[in-house]
Formats: C-alpha cells, sequence, structure tokens
C-alpha cells in the first residue's frame, strides 16, 4: 500500500488509500498462542484485510529500561500475514510500564487538588514532561527502527484516543512549558498582560516566572484570556507530542500511513499541527453510548452528529474502534446492539465518510477494566451472531467500495464548526447559555429527521459545494474568513449568522465595533445595538453529549425557566415564536428586509430576523438563538429558494439517508435505524449495491436492514 503525501485539510478530501481498511484491535498478548492461528484464518474468512495491534503493550516490548523485546509481537504479525492479514502497529505512549514510573515519578500526571497520579490505569503520565517526551521518543525510535522493513506493517496509529480520560494537567513540567509557550506567543509581559486584560482585578504580572496553570477553584473567575490560553497550550502541546512521534515513523518508512485514533475531542486543535502531521484521522465509534441522549434524538442521532461533526475536521476518516456489542467499563455500561443492528451501525459510519473501520474488539478481554466489553468472538471462543454480521458487513463493503472510495459526504446545509477557538472561547465565558455547537445540532437534528444533507464545515473551506451556511454564535470571527463568505454569498449561497457573532476578539477582548463586526456587518447590513437574557422556553435544555465534550455546555448552568419571568416572543412567516436566551435589538441599513420582529415587551416591532440581497445570495441576522420551532420556520422561510431538498421525500421514522457522491457517481445510503420493517414509497430508481436488484417503486427494509442506491 503506497503512500502519496495528502492533500491539505478539508471537509471535502478522500483517503490516500488504495483499499477499503477492514478488520479488528487484536490483542494476541491476551491469551494463550495456541489461539492465534485460528483467530488469522477466521479474520481472513470474514473478509478482514487488517488488524491493529500493541496500543498497551510498553510493558511487553521494553520489559526492562532499554532492553527491547519485539519477539510475541513479532510472531503475531508473521501469523497474521499468512493469513493475508496486514497489521496496523501503535505507539504505546497511553500506557507507561511500572518499571518507568517508579524510576521517573516526575512523568506522572497532576490534578488541579495536586494529586499525583498512580501507577494501575491509563492515561496516567503527563505528556508535557520532558522525561516523558524522552521515553515516548526512545519506545518510539525502537519501534520503528525494529518494522521499518517489515512489509507485513502498513501504517501506524499514535498513542491511544490522546486526552480522552484526561487533557488537562497542573504539574510544576506542564507549568514550565505554559511559561515557555506564553513567552513564545507574546515575547513580552506587556503584551501578554494586554491579551489578558491585566488592569481588570489587577491581574497583571511582572514577568513570566510569575504566572501560574488557571485553576476553577480561585475564589473569583479566571482571566478568559488566561483560560483561552491555557487550552491553546494544551492543545499545542498535544501536538508537540505526536509531532515527536510522527518524525520519527516518518524517517523510518515514508510509506508508512499515520493516523490517530479521537475518542474525546478535548484540548486538540484537528486544523492545526496536529491534524497536518496526519496521513487522515480516526474516530472511534460507539453509539451506544449515546443510547441515553434522548433529547439528542437517541444514538442513531447522535452517532450520525457525532461523525459529521468530526468529518469537518479532516474529510473522509477512518474508524478504528467501532463498537460491536454491549460496552463496559466498571462505572457504566452501555446498550447492547440488536441482530441487525450492530451492521446498521457500521455502515452509517460508512455513509458520513469512513474509508475503514475495525470493529472492536476481535475478543473480548478475560481480565482487567473492560471485561464485559464483548467482542467479535465470545469469551468461550464461539463465534455467534456477532461475527456473522460482521461477515455480513464485509460483504456489503466489497459490493460498493469500489463505488464508494474517492466519494466524499454529500452536504446541502452546513453548521460553521471544527474551529478551537471558538470552541474554547465560549467556554471561558459560558454564561449558561448553549454553545455554538448546542445551537447548531439544532439544525442538525431537524436536517437529519427530514433527510436534508447537513454537515459541518469551517469558513476557511471550500464553501461552493453547500447551499446554507449557518454560523452559530461564533464569538470570535477572523477578518480572514471574510472574503470566503461574502464569495459564498455572491455566487447563490444562504448565510445565516446567529446571534453574538463577532462579539469578541482573539483575545476575548469586547470590540469597539459593534456586533458581528466589519465584515459580518457589512454583509447582512445590521449592528447589534443592545442584548439581554430572556426565559428559556420549556424547563431545562437540552443535555451535553459527555458533559463539556465538543464545547458543549453544563446544563447546571443553564438559566432556570421557572426562576425568570421576562419572555420575549417574535413573529415570523405568520407565527408568533418564544424566543430562547437572548435577545439582540438590531440597527439595519437601508437594503434590509425584515422578516421577523419582536412582538412584546419594549422590544416590540424591532427586528430579530433580517434578510439582505447580495449578488445572487442572501445573508441573513438572526438575534436570538434557536429553538426547534424557530429552526423549522427557517427553514420553510429559506430553504426553498436555496434548492435545498431532502435527498428521499416522504421519509420515514427512523430511517437515516445519507449520499456520498464524487464527480462520476452518487451512493445513496438508506438504513433503517428501527428494530420494526419499514416501507420507502419514493425511492429513486438506481441500483441497490447490496443485493444487486433494481429499485424502482417502493423499498421495502427489514429491521435494522440497509439499502446502497447507486443512482
Amino acid at each position: 500500500m503506497k503512500r502519496t503525501p495528502p492533500a491539505p485539510l478539508s471537509v471535502w478530501r478522500t483517503l490516500n488509500l488504495d483499499d477499503f481498511l477492514l478488520g479488528v484491535p487484536h490483542y494476541p498478548e491476551h491469551i494463550d498462542e495456541s489461539y492465534w492461528l485460528r483467530d488469522a484464518q477466521r479474520m481472513a474468512a470474514a473478509g478482514f484485510n487488517v488488524v491493529r495491534l500493541g496500543e498497551f503493550a510498553w510493558h511487553l516490548i521494553e520489559p526492562q529500561e532499554g532492553h527491547f523485546d519485539f519477539s510475541l509481537f513479532d510472531r503475531a504479525i508473521d501469523v497474521l500475514a499468512s493469513e493475508g492479514i496486514k497489521t496496523i502497529f501503535c505507539t504505546p505512549t497511553a500506557t507507561p510500564p511500572r518499571w518507568l514510573t517508579s524510576t521517573y515519578p516526575e512523568v506522572l500526571r497532576t490534578d488541579e487538588r495536586g494529586r499525583t497520579a498512580s501507577h494501575g490505569s491509563r492515561q496516567h503520565a503527563d505528556t508535557n514532561s520532558p522525561v516523558y517526551r524522552i521515553h515516548s521518543r526512545r519506545i518510539t525510535e525502537a519501534l520503528a527502527r525494529h518494522y521499518a522493513s517489515n512489509p507485513n506493517v502498513i501504517g501506524w496509529q499514535t498513542d491511544n484516543e490522546l486526552n480522552t480520560t484526561v487533557s488537562t494537567s497542573y504539574s510544576e513540567a506542564t507549568e514550565r512549558e505554559f511559561r515557555r509557550y506564553l513567552r513564545d506567543r507574546y515575547e513580552t509581559i506587556a503584551a501578554l498582560n494586554f491579551a489578558w486584560g491585566g488592569n481588570f482585578w489587577a491581574l497583571a504580572y511582572d514577568n513570566f516566572d510569575q504566572i501560574a496553570v488557571p485553576r476553577k477553584d480561585n475564589p473569583g473567575f479566571p482571566a478568559p484570556g488566561h483560560m483561552q490560553d491555557y487550552h491553546r497550550f494544551l492543545a499545542h502541546a498535544t501536538a508537540v507530542f505526536q509531532h515527536d512521534q510522527v518524525e520519527i515513523l516518518r524517517r523510518a518508512n515514508s510509506d508508512w500511513f499515520i493516523f490517530h485514533n479521537l475518542g474525546r475531542l478535548e484540548d486538540i486543535d484537528f486544523r492545526g499541527q496536529f491534524g497536518q502531521d496526519l496521513d487522515f484521522l480516526g474516530f472511534d465509534v460507539y453509539p451506544m453510548l449515546y443510547d441515553e441522549m434522548r433529547r439528542s434524538g437517541g444514538h442513531p442521532a447522535t452517532q450520525a452528529l457525532h461523525l459529521d461533526i468530526c468529518r469537518a475536521y479532516s474529510g473522509n476518516f477512518i474508524v478504528p474502534e467501532q463498537a460491536s456489542g454491549f460496552g463496559s467499563q466498571p462505572g457504566f455500561s452501555t446498550m447492547t446492539p440488536e441482530p441487525g443492528e450492530m451492521r446498521r451501525m457500521a455502515l452509517s459510519s460508512v455513509a458520513r465518510g469512513a474509508d475503514g473501520l475495525l470493529f472492536f474488539r476481535w475478543r473480548p478481554a478475560h481480565f482487567g477494566a473492560e471485561i464485559y466489553w464483548m467482542g467479535i468472538i465470545d469469551h468461550d471462543d464461539v463465534p455467534r451472531r456477532r461475527y456473522q454480521e460482521a461477515v455480513q458487513f464485509a460483504g456489503d463493503i466489497s459490493k460498493i467500495k469500489p463505488h464508494l472510495l474517492g466519494t466524499t459526504v454529500r452536504m446541502d446545509v452546513a453548521v460553521a464548526g471544527a474551529d478551537f477557538d471558538n470552541q474554547e472561547a465560549y467556554k471561558t465565558y459560558p454564561m449558561g447559555m448553549p454553545s455554538p455547537l448546542e445551537d447548531g445540532l439544532l439544525l442538525h437534528r431537524y436536517c437529519y429527521s427530514k433527510g436534508i444533507a447537513c454537515g459541518f464545515i469551517h469558513p476557511e473551506d471550500d464553501l461552493s459545494r453547500i447551499k446554507v451556511l449557518y454560523v452559530p454564535h461564533w464569538v470570535i470571527w477572523r477578518p480572514e474568513w471574510n472574503e470566503n463568505v461574502e464569495a459564498f454569498v455572491n455566487d447563490g449561497g444562504t448565510l445565516i449568522v446567529g446571534a453574538m457573532t463577532g462579539t469578541r476578539d482573539e483575545n476575548n477582548h469586547i470590540p469597539t465595533e459593534l456586533a458581528p463586526g466589519p465584515g459580518l456587518s457589512r454583509l447582512c447590513g445590521i449592528r447589534v445595538e443592545e442584548f439581554g437574557r430572556v426565559a428559556e422556553p420549556g424547563a431545562d435544555g437540552l443535555f451535553g453529549l459527555h458533559g463539556t465534550e465538543y464545547g458543549l455546555h453544563n446544563p447546571a448552568n443553564r438559566l432556570p425557566a421557572s426562576s425568570a419571568t421576562r419572555r420575549y416572543s417574535f413573529s415570523l412567516g405568520n407565527q408568533e415564536y418564544d424566543a430562547a436566551h437572548l435577545y439582540e435589538l438590531l440597527g439595519l441599513d437601508d437594503d434590509v428586509k425584515v422578516i421577523g420582529r419582536w412582538t412584546n415587551r419594549f422590544a416590540s416591532g424591532r427586528p430579530v430576523v433580517t434578510v439582505r440581497r447580495v449578488g445572487k445570495g442572501r445573508a441573513v441576522y438572526v438575534g436570538t438563538y434557536l429553538t426547534e420551532p424557530l429552526v423549522e420556520a427557517l427553514a420553510v422561510q429559506l430553504f426553498g429558494e436555496s434548492h435545498v431538498q431532502p435527498l428521499l421525500q416522504d421519509l420515514p421514522p427512523n430511517v437515516e439517508v445519507t449520499m456520498r457522491e464524487a464527480d462520476d457517481r452518487k451512493l445513496l445510503f438508506v438504513l433503517n435505524c428501527d428494530a420494526e420493517a419499514t416501507e420507502i414509497k419514493t425511492p429513486p430508481q438506481g441500483i441497490d449495491l447490496i443485493t444487486g436488484q433494481l429499485v424502482e417503486g417502493n423499498l421495502m427494509l427489514g429491521p435494522y436492514e440497509c439499502a446502497v442506491i447507486q443512482l
């Protein structure tokens, strides 16, 4: 598999692979060697072509400092290769061996209360520690040198789910590195004091050595600029830690592909060095972890949301860990996929951009913190329904991959996402209101339920392939984005800008120009002259996916509806709606049309939703936050003229529809996410690549059944 340099990061980027990567994470160190050949034979019989090895095996590869033993994995790789299975190896730096943490205790992570982590779990080492980075480079160098000429090792995964267990660190090493980062960024303490607003609350510093890592347990709140730079630093440090490994691996064998598998998306700037260093990104997908998120539409809708967010960072991706069954650790357990559901979830990942997928895991562990996390093979070494579904999925992939590879996921409606600084700026000063992403997921959920092609995109990306762009309350709006967005509108696109956009600069200062700032104010023809809180419709708003993951807010900070009496309403399209979270009072240019007005209290009669014609397109401003009724009203008002139509008319409930396309082909994925059969009454005519049958008239899908229609 010859590696070619990847294209620049873009939501439209395809992978530089010549085959669909299909297989499992495999842990030969967990079982007797007598199982290995039978495992390899079963994998090959299932249609797998790759395994992932070694991410937690540092103690086996280097049992004593400086003494390396590759024999176990050498034998395992050879056995797998005898059955045609290639290997992706992992740098094992998520789990340092006990000799390392015992000999060098300074490598252990320190929490916000000053407590040092102990050996006994994972990600307990501080990646900011210069001592740990030395050992990380050394184990990576040893592995890279040993496997550089092994034709059965085709690529590498760096570490494992960086920052998933914890992303913050408060050690002395972290504080030293943070100060070094700030010196490089600001050069002078005066520049830092200006950026952090040092004259507020007497927070100015005399020199960089006085600066500490910000802690939330202070009596008051830290400066937003201080918090923002701490998380910028954590993202920078994570990228540097990975870069050490990437450089070593690239030098050893330039044909290897290199990726990382993301779990939570904390303190990683994917569009910066972290993503630029990699050939592609990997995202671990466990939909049943989302099953309790009923307010986000249940786990199928939340899986779709997760994948669409991930794709915005880098385009097509692989799934190094795709859930295959019941999952648990001592503190939680997931729902269990019903028959057919494992395959459906895997096809959802493919439909939304996966060009490789590995079911987690080959067989479950008999010991450790995941003994009930099921795999493809059961504890008694018997392949049952999960194995059969994996075989069926492999058959699906063999039929569709000649048409699939080289395609990207269609988007007609896009939500601005994938911007690290805006995600962190929200967290520094949330005020109990939804994050930009939480607001945007209301639009995503609406489009998902209606079968409208929707996803996430960055304003600096190619916008020519979308029809509607929604900017959900990005408090930082950079001037360098204006030209691309203005061109999108002039060429016929519809831009929708949400409240609070452009209210801060990169230092979290409030600019002297009224929001949304010079570029967007000129484009939309409005200026925000006043804003304030309003009572929320409903009781308690949305839940976040994983607390603050993706920058979602903590509902505990939300203003309870029962404690507020100032409700604001507005009219739009001859209907009246309750406002959510915030009102804005707008000043308008002469050529702006008002399509929504406040209808009560002192704001009555003032504009809340405006439209300005620009070239062939429109710039829309919405002076409040989204609600489900408002999303539907905006869709009715705006989508028709923007030529936004569902991918499938009369979409039944619990059916997911997605399109992957290239210049010469279109693949429509129609996935039944329900345990009951359903009928698609108006499918487009085409060949279902899975069954080989012509689709015309209607399409019946059994429980969790899927069709991939080539149009």
